[in-house]
């Protein structure tokens, strides 16, 4: 099969209006919230109507991703502790992970560690959206979802390229699609309105010199790196990248703080089946 035009991957990628796996329910929540007149109460009763979709956030909101002391017993009381902004993160986040799975086996599990390690990442560094940088972590991988489901053989094509190469996913992205996941993530996530705060960390957590403003893309690149160091999950590489120093610098943490960052990922990343939805 033929590399496909850049232009081609985008209008394709543009054009999931929902991807496979998210249901009815979510495609029209994620409409609902774009509206400035829809208040939290009403979209807590939305979202109470699916049982499944329910009982998957209740189980995700306490997990170690998030870590709110206290058992969290409804939607309500959720979405005031994370806000509407990393709601639609999570909304997606939550959404798919069955086809997460599909896609690449580990990818789940990368993303949650990923999601874990931010949480960790901002609460050391004193950031004050802890919530949003967990959320970001989440589905920092989500473009790599779009491309195998807009391009399935093509994406095994990618995935064997990395192996047999021992190349990074990215580069190999690139090679056989021409474009690779952190764009594919960020078109998806401006076309779904989502916040800046999510859509900087999907584009450049590869790239973060070229968002040095944005403190949220230093942590997703982050705990990125330090959940494959981790060998926690699988996002497709056989190896970690080198962590970026001047995200470090931005972020504030020192190489000392890392034995304790490292453990606590450690702990929180233990029980494997609490990640399951």
């Amino acid at each position: 099969m033929n590399k496909p035009s850049r232009e081609d991957v985008r209008k394709k990628v543009e054009r999931l209006g929902s991807l496979p796996t998210i249901p009815p329910t979510i495609t029209e929540l994620l409409r609902l919230m774009d509206s400035e007149d829809i208040s939290l109460k009403e979209i807590a009763d939305f979202i109470s109507q699916d049982q499944s979709l329910s009982a998957r956030i209740l189980k995700i909101i306490n997990s170690p991703v998030y870590g709110f002391p206290g058992r969290i017993s409804s939607i309500n009381q959720s979405l005031v502790l994370i806000g509407t902004g990393a709601l639609k993160g999570m909304l997606l986040g939550v959404s798919i992970f069955d086809i997460m799975e599909k896609t690449m086996v580990g990818l789940w599990e990368h993303s949650i560690g990923t999601a874990i390690a931010a949480k960790i990442i901002a609460a050391k560094a004193g950031i004050k959206e802890i919530e949003d940088a967990s959320v970001a972590g989440l589905i920092h991988d989500i473009g790599k979802v779009a491309l195998g489901v807009c391009y399935p053989e093509l994406y095994k094509e990618t995935l064997n390229i990395a192996k047999e190469n021992q190349i990074y996913i990215f580069d190999a992205e690139e090679k056989i699609l021409g474009v690779n996941h952190a764009e594919a993530g960020s078109w998806l996530a401006r076309k779904w309105n989502f916040p800046f705060s999510l859509v900087y960390p999907i584009e450049y957590h590869h790239r973060p010199s070229m968002k040095r403003s944005s403190v949220m893309v230093s942590i997703a690149h982050i705990a990125d790196s330090v959940i494959k160091m981790m060998d926690f999950g699988f996002s497709g590489d056989q190896f970690a990248y080198r962590i970026d120093k001047d995200s470090l610098d931005a972020v504030g943490i020192t190489t000392k703080d890392f034995t304790d960052i490292f453990g606590e990922i450690e702990m929180a990343i233990s029980d494997k089946e609490s990640f399951l939805l």
